[in-house]
């Protein structure tokens, strides 16, 4: 399902969904720099001191990474369905403004996150911060396909895969929530869609012989 995009097609639309992919990666960019703005410093007066205060930190460095690779993989599922947008309608603007608020949110929950005690809590308000960004991106992706918003020509996996992706990605954090009460060792269920994407597809790239997706 694609935009027919005929030759007289306004290029006013063309421009707002250029200004909205232009908002959206700046957003997305800013949101990554907070996480690194928020990074501990480590301190101390000798080598094993400042090496002491490194470990002490560990848990705020694994949360950066981890919203770091969170951040990143939003971005690049809304960059891959975007870079095929022709138009914006069905309410697309409103689903990822909401999206986009879950993004700007996303280092405050980090440093949730990385508080100390009523871990269970902690993890659960990322996860649903996460929940929701991933449940917008995903509604986003239903709604360009649902209102042919898509240029012509675009592969029909562009949508398909972006949506199973994001699906498995809601699967995940909704599954953590009740987890995060039991264990602390709850947020390996965010990273693990992530290594089974990559993981599928290069075996899938390795048996068809074209290049594995980075």
């Amino acid at each position: 399902m694609t935009a027919s995009a005929p030759d007289g097609q306004p290029a006013a639309d063309a421009a707002a969904a250029e200004r909205l992919i232009f908002f959206s990666d700046a957003v997305v960019a800013i949101a990554i720099t907070l996480l690194a703005l928020n990074l501990p410093l480590p301190n101390g007066a000798t080598n094993a001191d400042v090496w002491h205060s490194l470990r002490g930190h560990g848990d705020a460095y694994l949360a950066f990474l981890i919203s770091f690779a969170v951040v990143g993989t939003h971005w690049r599922v809304h960059h891959t369905v975007f870079r095929y947008v022709a138009r914006l309608g069905g309410q697309v603007g409103a689903s990822n403004m909401i999206w986009l608020l879950m993004i700007v949110v996303t280092p405050f929950a980090t440093r949730v996150l990385t508080g100390s005690g009523g871990d269970g809590v902690r993890l659960a308000v990322y996860a649903v911060v996460q929940l929701i960004a991933w449940l917008a991106l995903l509604q986003m992706t239903g709604r360009i396909a649902r209102y042919d918003l898509l240029r012509e020509g675009t592969p029909p996996a562009v949508i398909t895969g972006s949506q199973w992706r994001a699906a498995a990605m809601c699967a995940a954090f909704l599954v953590s929530i009740p987890l995060a009460f039991v264990t602390r060792w709850a947020f390996l269920c965010w990273i693990a869609p992530q290594v089974a994407w990559r993981g599928w597809h290069r075996l899938a790239a390795l048996r068809s012989g074209l290049p594995a997706p980075r």
